[in-house]
């Protein structure tokens, strides 16, 4: 993956701007409740979010995305997907980089598991190495029901905790607690496979 000079817009924070380096948006928003940011590619783009007040810049971005919804995303996004033999079985998930097709993560196989738990924690797993890489590339699921638990912040699995699957309650439990720990502004939405066919880190078991 090409490495790009960020700037990092606080709408919201100790002290709002424009910042070029992470270490200083991120001290400006540690400890801030509620602090809005976002990491642009260009100067320019940076500037413009930052005229517009935090709900302006979404509002906007979401009437873009509206407008090209049925448009087959492409470019810099990062796709996950998890496979599942049985129901539960032997559950897998992994990350995509959908720009190239090289695989970013990929964890298991677990036993005892599910697809939406695999999808819930693929999608946390990319959240988690985002907020590491401090980058902020839209993501990309099939799964509605991940979706929504990841609004939510809580797996709503009615899977039964074995010794078998302990391993994966282990997963979700550091996954919900990351969720309620970290703020993210990245773009989290459904792949849609009846248009665009599926999902790029589908792991072709169908």
């Amino acid at each position: 993956m090409v490495k790009t000079n960020k700037f990092y817009v606080v709408w919201i924070g100790k002290r709002t701007g424009i910042y070029s380096q992470w270490s200083d948006c991120k001290m400006q928003i540690e400890g801030v409740e509620g602090a809005k940011y976002k990491s642009f590619n260009s100067l320019e783009d940076a500037k413009n979010a930052f005229l517009d007040n935090w709900k302006t810049y979404y509002k906007k971005q979401s009437k873009i995305e509206n407008n090209i919804s049925e448009v087959k995303p492409s470019g810099d996004i990062i796709v996950v997907d998890a496979a599942c033999s049985g129901n539960p079985g032997i559950m897998e998930y992994r990350g995509v980089y959908l720009r190239t097709g090289k695989e970013i993560f990929h964890q298991g196989p677990f036993e005892q598991g599910t697809n939406n738990i695999g999808e819930f924690l693929a999608i946390v797993h990319a959240l988690a190495l985002q907020n590491m890489k401090h980058t902020t590339m839209a993501i990309y699921s099939d799964s509605m029901s991940a979706l929504s638990w990841i609004k939510k912040k809580k797996c709503n699995t009615k899977l039964l905790q074995t010794q078998a699957n302990q391993e994966i309650f282990n997963l979700i439990d550091r996954a919900e607690k990351w969720l309620n720990t970290y703020e993210s502004n990245i773009p989290i939405l459904k792949w849609k496979t009846k248009l665009w066919g599926e999902i790029p880190a589908d792991f072709g078991r169908k």
